[in-house]
């Protein structure tokens, strides 16, 4: 199984679900905070691959969701610079497993990745483990 370094907002409900479904396969998950860490422009960058710009935003960020930052306005620069100053804006969780970088959950892609069922079991899907798990908390204690 993968070794997988998980960058994630400690605490945060939704990351909880995303580790115990990765744990659950028997992948080994070093946690990390998301917003700890002191992350570079082109560190942060080698996540999103070919993502669009709009794609490496957090969707359930209060900022986003205000409609104070549209992420469809942003070049990939400007996105990173907005980034680095609140990491909240950050989509979550970013993964690293050997010299593979990801961005999100899409458990499907996830699948493909590192494989997300034990043994040869078959993956069966358990729901949406992208939104906010907690979409009635106080803006400070989750997106």
């Amino acid at each position: 199984m993968a070794r997988i370094t998980f960058y994630t907002k400690i605490g945060c409900l939704t990351s909880q679900k995303q580790l115990a479904l990765l744990q659950e396969a028997g992948h080994q998950v070093l946690l990390q905070d998301l917003l700890a860490h002191p992350w570079t422009a082109e560190e942060l960058r080698s996540y999103f691959g070919g993502l669009p710009v709009q794609d490496w935003f957090n969707p359930n960020a209060t900022r986003i969701k205000s409609g104070e930052i549209d992420p469809e306005a942003y070049a990939a620069d400007e996105a990173l610079a907005v980034m680095l100053q609140d990491h909240l804006l950050i989509r979550r969780p970013l993964m690293e497993s050997g010299n593979s970088r990801r961005c999100g959950f899409d458990p499907a892609v996830i699948h493909d990745w590192v494989g997300l069922a034990r043994h040869g079991d078959a993956f069966v899907f358990r729901g949406d483990l992208s939104s906010c798990s907690n979409p009635g908390a106080v803006a400070s204690a989750c997106p």
